[in-house]
């Protein structure tokens, strides 16, 4: 078991949904929360509920390198070196491949794919001095397996397990004390994917961010390597044998493709940031 208590943890995406949550339960085991997001005033109100001090918050856009080199340096400076590392922050459109504009394509890309290249270059290298941490990236069961409605956020989701796979062979070779756990889950009751549906609650069930955020929290503890949710999520790759007609007719009957049908987002806009 790894112990995180009085260790600095900078959180993206922190401000709502299993970032907020998993700020709460770290702080609760002693961490130092370096909490970034867009919102500002959920962050003031996040830093409320986290109280007491040494934790952080600031407006980071994430898709912006300088920003995230600016940014990581006040933390190091402030805190000391960051013990964890959890690349949460992400955005979906849920429209079509023909409906989606250009703009939010590249937004989709430059949050969810490229934002974990920037923050993680820009806390590796202390943790490789130190032969010690560990980089969270978390990434869908869409990084699984293609959704309809979900063409951009799952080419980003897939890139973002195939970037931890990646970073974990790297880190083997040069600094194998630092860890990666990639989190997989299927849709969180976050409001980002309002009115998504399952077809099967009992084997596909829409998640709970509190349980989805305790459970990565213990993958941290436990230097998890990769966290699936739900179980039922497992049998993706296996069924990858089967003949693609086979392989999709399997993921039309579970309901995979008729999830998005009814898509709104939080508030029915479409577009979010977790």
């Amino acid at each position: 078991m790894t112990d995180i208590g009085n260790r600095t943890v900078v959180i993206t995406g922190a401000a709502s949904g299993i970032g907020r949550r998993m700020a709460l339960e770290l702080a609760k085991r002693g961490a130092r929360i370096a909490a970034w997001d867009l919102d500002g005033g959920r962050l003031d109100k996040l830093m409320g509920e986290l109280g007491g001090s040494g934790h952080s918050a600031e407006v980071v856009d994430v898709s912006e390198s300088e920003r995230v080199r600016e940014a990581a340096a006040r933390v190091l400076e402030k805190s000391g070196p960051v013990h964890v590392l959890i690349n949460n922050a992400g955005v979906v459109s849920g429209q079509r491949l023909l409906e989606v504009s250009d703009e939010q394509i590249r937004k989709t890309f430059a949050v969810n794919t490229l934002a974990l290249f920037w923050t993680t270059r820009a806390f590796l290298p202390s943790m490789v001095e130190r032969n010690a941490g560990h980089v969270v990236t978390v990434a869908s069961a869409a990084g699984l397996i293609g959704v309809k409605g979900l063409v951009d956020y799952s080419a980003s989701k897939f890139a973002a397990v195939g970037f931890d796979e990646s970073l974990r062979m790297e880190l083997a070779d040069t600094a194998p004390g630092v860890k990666t756990t990639v989190v997989c889950p299927y849709f969180i009751d976050t409001g980002m994917f309002e009115g998504t549906e399952t077809r099967f609650a009992w084997l596909l069930p829409i998640l709970e961010e509190g349980k989805v955020a305790a459970r990565i929290v213990r993958a941290i503890e436990r230097n998890e390597r990769k966290v699936v949710l739900p179980p039922a999520v497992h049998l993706i790759p296996p069924t990858r044998v089967l003949p693609v007609r086979a392989f999709d007719a399997v993921a039309g009957f579970l309901g995979v493709n008729a999830a998005m049908d009814h898509f709104r987002g939080r508030g029915g806009s479409g577009k979010e940031r977790a």
